[in-house]
């Protein structure tokens, strides 16, 4: 792309931006803190206000308090569908469209939309909207974040099913945090004000334990703090800038924990609020008429999800892996490579080569830091 087509896709972008929706998140530790509540009761002042705000979908739980403050709000009709015998339904994203409300209020940011939808996902329901020109209010609880995936289940023991890419947070203009402590959450489910009483019981021996409360609560905070660090960066001038932090994540197609190194790098990157790039040095006997199909069918995937939390994939042909890290940092500018444990494949490769010293001497020289990720 010239210089001239980077101004033009540049220019074309602020455009794209002033169309779009202002996007507002609010996120929570768990289920009860009291998200959709507050959506609600900002849908009650924006009506007062004179602003036409409508409901697009609301999850109440069946929660009396929550369920009152819909009353006197404007709710577009969910949209109706069978699957597997059953009506269910839908947030009706088209309907959204067409009624143009200035605000549109949907719940449950990371839910699945039944098989047949147009999209997927609700988070890509959502963006549409965006993009439409539609202010959009919705929440989302931090255990459905992609790069934590790995760390809501060492913590709580339960693997989250729904995530949503790290990148629809980091886009949002408003992220607000709804925070309890421990003890008023827990106190809150044993008056029934979250679950029915038949799940009080099993709620309070799993996931509602108050140390794991403790540490959820943690990366709600963080999660929060981090975002309006972002806005502080991009939108308060800086007098003097330092060192702006670019993160490499090196892996490889036998590298078991590749996951696990590019979600620890996009959070590393997203706490910086830095550009992060993902390298895959591809060698001789991993040619395409070599690599075996379940490798490449990895490699496929981990390139995908990094793309969904925000990385850059870079992708090249060497016989020395060390020597190509080596032009990645230069070109790239790199700040901060991320790799796996010693004992994984790339690792051993870079250790297998007399170029590793140099590599060293190197990073030493540029004051590049080396990270090995558990």
């Amino acid at each position: 792309m010239t210089e001239k087509d980077q101004t033009v896709q540049h220019f074309l972008d602020l455009i794209k931006k002033s169309r779009r929706g202002k996007f507002k998140v609010y996120i929570g530790m768990s289920a009860g803190v009291g998200k959709t509540y507050r959506m609600l009761q900002e849908a009650h002042a924006l009506l007062r206000n004179g602003i036409d705000v409508k409901i697009g979908y609301i999850e109440t739980h069946n929660r009396k308090e929550t369920h009152e403050l819909l009353n006197g709000l404007p709710v577009i009709e969910r949209r109706k569908l069978f699957y597997k015998g059953k009506e269910l339904e839908e947030l009706d994203l088209q309907a959204v469209i067409n009624l143009r409300p200035e605000v549109v209020i949907i719940d449950e940011l990371a839910h699945t939309n039944i098989e047949g939808s147009k999209n997927a996902k609700r988070w890509q329901d959502v963006v549409e909207i965006l993009e439409s020109g539609i202010n959009v209010i919705s929440a989302v609880n931090i255990q459905h974040i992609e790069s934590l995936n790995e760390e809501i289940k060492s913590i709580t023991g339960i693997e989250v099913r729904e995530r949503i890419p790290d990148n629809v947070i980091a886009e949002a203009d408003e992220v607000v945090n709804i925070d309890l402590t421990a003890d008023e959450l827990i106190t809150r489910l044993k008056e029934g004000k979250i679950y029915p009483q038949d799940k009080i019981t099993a709620a309070l021996n799993n996931f509602f334990k108050g140390e794991h409360i403790l540490q959820l609560r943690e990366l709600s905070l963080k999660e929060v703090a981090s975002h309006v660090e972002r806005k502080v960066d991009t939108e308060i001038p800086q007098k003097s800038i330092g060192r702006r932090e670019r993160f490499l994540a090196c892996i490889s197609s036998n590298d078991k924990t590749a996951r696990t190194v590019i979600r620890k790098t996009a959070r590393l990157a997203n706490y910086y609020n830095s550009k992060w790039f993902v390298l895959y040095v591809q060698t001789p006997n991993e040619s395409a008429d070599k690599i075996a199909l379940d490798k490449q069918r990895h490699l496929i995937n981990n390139f995908k999800m990094a793309t969904e939390l925000g990385a850059e994939i870079i992708k090249v042909e060497n016989r020395k892996v060390s020597i190509a890290i080596s032009e990645q940092v230069d070109e790239r500018k790199i700040t901060t490579i991320c790799i796996g444990k010693p004992h994984l494949n790339l690792f051993r490769i870079i250790l297998a080569t007399n170029m590793f010293n140099q590599l060293l001497k190197k990073l030493s020289a540029n004051d590049v830091d080396l990270i090995i990720l558990s």
